[in-house]
């Protein structure tokens, strides 16, 4: 196998859950292959370089090995290689997500047992 479609080898490599979803990130120009959009139907090579934009973080990884078959996690990682600077940048950026602290959304609606019960705390009841 010397050549597999963009969203396959993305699917295979569990970047994305479904192949199409995989397609999607292609058309919305979220994968870059050396440096270029790339479409879901461009083939993949082994050496390529590519750039994934996804909800965890932005990946950028070198091509190892081409599947179209998606299998174990285990097997998944052997098909790519992500650099160092893209490790890095991943780290560091769930580092600050983590030290901002999550804040809770205002609720809509009237409030829980327990909201009544936190607010009557607060007021001194």
């Amino acid at each position: 196998m010397d050549r597999v479609r963009m969203d396959k080898w993305l699917w295979a490599a569990r970047f994305f859950k479904t192949r199409s979803m995989a397609a999607r990130a292609c058309e919305l120009g979220r994968i870059e292959c050396n440096g270029q959009a790339a479409k879901p139907a461009r083939e993949v090579h082994p050496g390529d370089r590519l750039r994934v934009k996804r909800e965890g973080g932005e990946f950028q990884v070198d091509v190892l090995v081409l599947s179209d078959m998606r299998g174990p996690a285990a097997v998944a990682q052997t098909l790519y290689r992500e650099t160092e600077e893209s490790r890095e940048a991943r780290l560091r950026l769930a580092q600050e997500r983590k030290a901002t602290g999550q804040f809770e959304a205002p609720r809509e609606g009237r409030p829980s047992k327990r909201d009544r019960r936190k607010i009557d705390r607060l007021r001194g009841r």
